[in-house]
């Protein structure tokens, strides 16, 4: 039969062998839609990517800079190393507080999904209930 059959003159099983087919179509189609909107996206993550792999250079440069700056401004009323040493003892002070603070958190997360697991154990309570009460 051709394609331009009136669907009253198909057999049911001609019929369902065209739903078979148009729900294929219909399922690559939104394959190949996904893929391709996943590809622009990563694409824009890639870019971002890079901006923020250069920013981060540049940042660390420019702390570097200042760093230099912090000790040459100490090194007019101290010894150069003196400044060198104070600078590093407050960077190793503050990277110390950081520290404790990142471990305070991470102390403080949970990975598990919680609420994840309420819920389901809620449901299976549920599910309990209802089959029990419906062997009654």
């Amino acid at each position: 039969m051709s394609s331009t059959d009136s669907p009253r003159d198909l057999t049911v099983g001609e019929l369902l062998r065209r739903l078979a087919d148009q729900t294929t179509r219909l399922v690559r189609a939104e394959i190949a839609l996904a893929r391709t909107e996943l590809t622009e996206k990563l694409q824009v993550y890639a870019r971002a990517g890079g901006a923020l792999g250069a920013a981060a250079l540049l940042g660390l440069g420019a702390f570097g800079a200042l760093t230099t700056t912090i000790i040459a401004a100490l090194a007019l009323a101290l010894p150069v190393w003196a400044a060198a040493l104070i600078v590093t003892l407050v960077y190793g002070a503050i990277a110390f507080v950081l520290v404790r603070r990142g471990q305070a958190v991470l102390r403080d997360a949970t990975p598990v999904p919680t609420q994840a697991i309420e819920s389901t154990k809620e449901d299976v309570a549920w599910t309990k209930t209802r089959a029990t009460s419906a062997r009654r």
